[in-house]
């Protein structure tokens, strides 16, 4: 059996859909979104902790690319969530420009997800009803941390936080501030990336790809070795 068999064979069958069983980490799939819950919930239960983070790449008005990580709070046909401080480097580096990429990577699973889309701000409602879930300690952080600004000492961050619980000891009663808020990624293009062991009994890397078309529908487009 030739290598140019081998991978000929293979391509011919991650293409097909699943009438013959063989396409099982991509399943029959024509809906990403759909693909990513099923590929999340199991994370959930295979990785030690924070299986919702992910990393966020913005680019600055410097033109650099900078990556950080944050954690998903929801994610929906209209994209995938996260929330943080207005006034923070990541949020200003998106309103200079709401291109960006996101992904996941499960190491238990030897998976990862990776997303390019754009960012805008949640709803009001939506930051609302997200803040008013969190614990009293976080609501509380929201207002007490500036991020991305500089701390001259940590006893400033403590008289912080020690001042706001002293204005709002109520607390069901925290309102959330203006400059906090939520980021949707609306995706444009998604990868679903999976470390399996090749007919050739080599490990290799194999993708399947959406990307949206002209009317923003994201469809597969391609399964390709990495």
């Amino acid at each position: 059996m030739t290598l140019s068999y081998c991978i000929n064979y293979f391509f011919k069958i991650m293409n097909e859909k699943n009438s013959l069983g063989l396409n099982l980490c991509f399943k029959d799939h024509n809906n990403p979104i759909k693909l990513f819950e099923e590929w999340f919930n199991k994370a959930k239960k295979t990785e030690i902790n924070d299986p919702n983070a992910f990393a966020v790449g913005t680019v600055n008005k410097k033109g650099f690319p900078t990556v950080r990580m944050v954690l998903l709070k929801d994610f929906d046909k209209n994209g995938f969530v996260f929330y943080t401080n207005l006034k923070s480097d990541k949020s200003k580096a998106i309103k200079n420009s709401s291109k960006i990429s996101m992904c996941f990577h499960w190491k238990s699973l030897q998976r990862q997800i990776r997303v390019i889309g754009i960012a805008s701000k949640v709803s009001k409602k939506e930051a609302d009803d997200y803040y008013k879930s969190r614990a009293y300690g976080s609501r509380i952080g929201a207002w007490a941390s500036q991020q991305s600004s500089i701390l001259k000492k940590r006893d400033d961050l403590y008289k912080s936080i020690k001042e706001f619980k002293k204005k709002f000891p109520n607390q069901k009663k925290v309102p959330r501030p203006e400059y906090w808020s939520g980021w949707r990624i609306k995706p444009k293009e998604i990868e679903f990336w999976q470390k399996f062991l090749s007919i050739l009994k080599d490990v290799k890397f194999l993708s399947t790809f959406f990307s949206s078309d002209s009317s923003n529908t994201l469809k597969e487009l391609e399964a390709k070795f990495i």
